[in-house]
């Protein structure tokens, strides 16, 4: 089959499923990995397709960056199967007698499923819905940061008093995530947000970044907290592979699900 020819049935396959894996294609026309990723490379300089870690996406149109938090109906709502794989191997963290902080984020919440049930651990979150659904875990001695009830808004606490009250603690992990998450760190639509969180991370022996791939690449209105900040990024196999590199110079460890 001649190089057009397959790029003509990659472009088949996206414009059906979304996706293409680099691995599948090796094997459907009998080439190297190398040289399929040479063909991706060749249609995404094209604009025909984005390159991602473990193949390709179709390439869509920008999407505006969403500068309020989603309705709890929504954000709390059945995971993607990659936002669930990536908040199970974040749960995988934790260890006997750690300390943690989980903040209010959907994919944050759905670690809380896949939290060890065999080990004590304790357990810091700024969020009312993940500290009520913690509170009877035996295992779990539990905490919640309490500042200003915001109305019509996230059910967390980012204000000054809650800013005060995060700092008596100190922590094993914390799980962070963003709006926005590039080479340079998480990004976050307000500045009381990132400042909390950035405190988080200040406070924190581990930060570990979870990065579903819609995510990454985005940039929100304030920075929240540096790239030098971050020990380890969990992502998905759709990350952009040009965004992975970024990031992979600053030294992070970055891990994958393969949801």
């Amino acid at each position: 089959m001649l190089a057009e020819e397959r790029r003509q049935k990659i472009m088949e396959i996206l414009q059906k499923e979304g996706r293409v894996i680099a691995k599948n294609l090796s094997n459907l026309f009998h080439i190297s990995v190398d040289s399929v990723r040479r063909d991706l490379t060749i249609m995404e300089k094209q604009g025909q397709l984005q390159k991602t870690y473990g193949g390709a996406v179709s390439v869509k149109p920008q999407s505006k960056v969403r500068t309020l938090p989603l309705p709890e109906s929504k954000r709390y709502s059945q995971p993607a199967a990659h936002q669930d794989g990536i908040s199970k191997i974040a749960a995988s963290y934790i260890h006997e007698h750690d300390t943690v902080f989980i903040g209010s984020a959907g994919i944050q919440y759905g670690m809380l499923k896949h939290l060890p049930t065999d080990i004590p651990f304790t357990l810091v979150t700024n969020s009312l819905k993940i500290a009520d659904v913690v509170r009877n875990k035996d295992n779990i001695t539990s905490y919640l940061i309490g500042g200003k009830l915001r109305p019509n808004s996230a059910n967390s606490m980012i204000d000054t008093i809650a800013l005060e009250m995060v700092s008596q603690f100190s922590f094993d992990i914390a799980f962070l995530t963003g709006g926005g998450i590039t080479a340079s760190g998480i990004s976050t639509a307000t500045p009381e947000g990132a400042a909390f969180h950035r405190r988080v991370s200040e406070l924190s022996r581990k930060s570990i970044c979870l990065a579903p791939h819609e995510k990454l690449g985005q940039r929100m209105f304030i920075s929240s907290i540096p790239m030098e900040r971050i020990d380890v990024i969990i992502t998905d196999q759709a990350a952009s592979e040009k965004v992975i590199q970024e990031i992979e110079k600053r030294n992070v460890e970055i891990v994958f699900t393969n949801a």
